[in-house]
């Protein structure tokens, strides 16, 4: 880069940190322009579209798979991912790894997980015994968890890299498949049936930061580390760039993750495969009476004008500065709208110093979470996050709940794909207040007509068998060419 040739004349830390912001809000502006401007339909996709899957740059799960229909092969699947979810509260990731592993376990395939020791306490059959299991061939229903040796959650790759040689040798597996880099590049590159999915990268990360400064209070401190890792992202992007070549196939979860790696990252089309994340849709579904029973449990008045949710991590990246001041402003004028606050972290008391139309309920259970989706009159995603898809937002979606959301290419492009699905806002407070007012005046029967058409989305779009057959079918493409022929 030229400011860095320079850098013997001039080059201040101020002039340094515009020359870079700069740079990369052109960078991603470019893409995410293209992707926003050159909408594709569903109905048109899954009715006329037929061709080389790999040429697709669509979400696949915008294609009919026959969910009826066994799988041709019974395929062998090798997965490297970081931690493997045994707690009642796990992170995104981990609950998209076990959903996706799951359901394709359960279609018949030969899942094997290789993963770090949990950190929870748990039952011996946990991490399963490689050297005495003998593999029912012909009925697995569960994947197979290879828990290498050493300290409870910290991921050794090169652990699980032995395990995955031992096992390969006994029978080669059909395809490999990384949960982000859990398998490192200079492993990755010897793999030619290698797919890794990318749940962020490192030119969303950038926009997440610069979102987040954007959003910090005129009285509120820089944070220290808000420049030096702004001085880092750079080299550490350029890297990325390099090494992602290295993996086969990449697995973008979002519209506009795909277009990065295509136009930025340089991939070549035929290796990179967009594939939205799903729910169970046994998991999150409408349930009136389970909402009312919540709200009544949990204190909230049947005379309530309206009830918004938000759910997830409580810190800064997740947007709650933003909620937090935008909703403080909101209950001055209209003190009978409230919030229901599902999570824990360093936002918290800060929810319950709102008073008594803020209840904040710490981290839930899967079955508490469904409760509290159906107990909302909108969700609410206050994200400075760009990069992934947050299954928060499916998850509603598949509860019957519209969205209020902040718009950012992953959304806007593979989410909130129709003004019917809810509001969007800039990640800012005045933009928030704006939305929340919105929100207000159309009240909860207007919302919940949105929300039957954000319900009706979702099963075509997000459930958990829609992705599983998705990812299925790149399998089993990657496997043999023949599957790359749709029709």
């Amino acid at each position: 880069m030229a400011f860095n040739n320079k850098s013997k004349k001039s080059s201040s830390p101020s002039n340094f940190t515009f020359c870079v912001t700069l740079f990369f809000l052109v960078l991603f502006t470019i893409p995410t322009f293209f992707l926003l401007h050159t909408p594709i339909t569903c109905t048109t996709l899954s009715k006329t579209w037929s061709g080389d899957l790999l040429l697709a740059e669509f979400a696949w799960n915008k294609l009919p798979f026959l969910e009826q229909n066994p799988s041709p092969v019974a395929l062998k699947i090798a997965v490297f991912s970081r931690k493997w979810p045994i707690g009642t509260t796990p992170g995104g990731m981990e609950r998209h790894a076990y959903t996706l592993h799951t359901a394709l376990a359960q279609r018949g395939h030969k899942v094997h997980i290789f993963t770090s020791p949990p950190q929870e306490e748990t039952t011996s059959t946990f991490c399963s015994d490689t050297t005495n299991h003998q593999e029912d061939v012909n009925a697995p229903s569960s994947p197979f968890i290879h828990c290498h040796e050493g300290e409870p959650g910290k991921w050794r790759y090169n652990k699980a890299w032995e395990q995955f040689l031992e096992q390969n040798q006994k029978e080669p597996f059909d395809v490999v498949h990384s949960e982000s880099v859990a398998l490192p590049h200079w492993l990755a590159r010897d793999l030619p049936n290698l797919a890794v999915s990318w749940h962020g990268i490192a030119l969303e990360s950038l926009q997440s930061s610069l979102f987040q400064d954007l959003a910090r209070r005129t009285d509120e401190p820089k944070s220290p580390d808000f420049d030096k890792g702004l001085y880092g992202v750079l080299p550490k992007l350029l890297n990325e760039i390099r090494f992602f070549r290295n993996y086969a196939h990449h697995v973008a979860i979002s519209d506009s993750c795909g277009e990065m790696l295509r136009d930025v990252y340089q991939i070549p089309s035929r290796r990179v495969h967009v594939i939205l994340n799903g729910v169970d849709e046994g998991d999150f579904r409408e349930d009136v009476e389970l909402g009312n029973e919540f709200r009544t449990k949990i204190g909230i008045p049947s005379n309530a004008r309206l009830v918004l949710g938000v759910a997830g991590r409580l810190v800064r990246d997740k947007g709650h500065p933003l909620l937090h001041e935008a909703y403080s402003r909101l209950i001055t004028k209209h003190p009978n709208v409230y919030l229901i606050v599902a999570g824990s972290g360093p936002w918290e008391n800060r929810y319950r110093d709102l008073g008594n139309q803020v209840l904040v309920l710490g981290s839930l259970s899967l079955s508490m979470l469904r409760a509290f989706y159906n107990a909302i009159d909108i969700f609410v995603n206050p994200t400075l996050r760009p990069q992934g898809l947050d299954l928060t937002l499916m998850e509603a979606m598949m509860s019957g709940k519209p969205l209020l959301a902040s718009r950012f290419p992953s959304i806007k492009g593979s989410v909130v794909v129709d003004d019917e699905f809810g509001f969007m806002f800039s990640p800012n407070v005045e933009s928030l207040m704006e939305a929340l007012e919105a929100v207000v005046k159309e009240g909860k029967a207007r919302l919940a007509r949105r929300g039957k058409a954000c319900r009706e989305y979702a099963i075509s779009m997000f459930t958990a068998t829609k992705m599983a057959l998705a990812y299925e079918r790149l399998f089993l493409c990657i496997k043999e060419d023949k599957f790359c022929n749709y029709h």
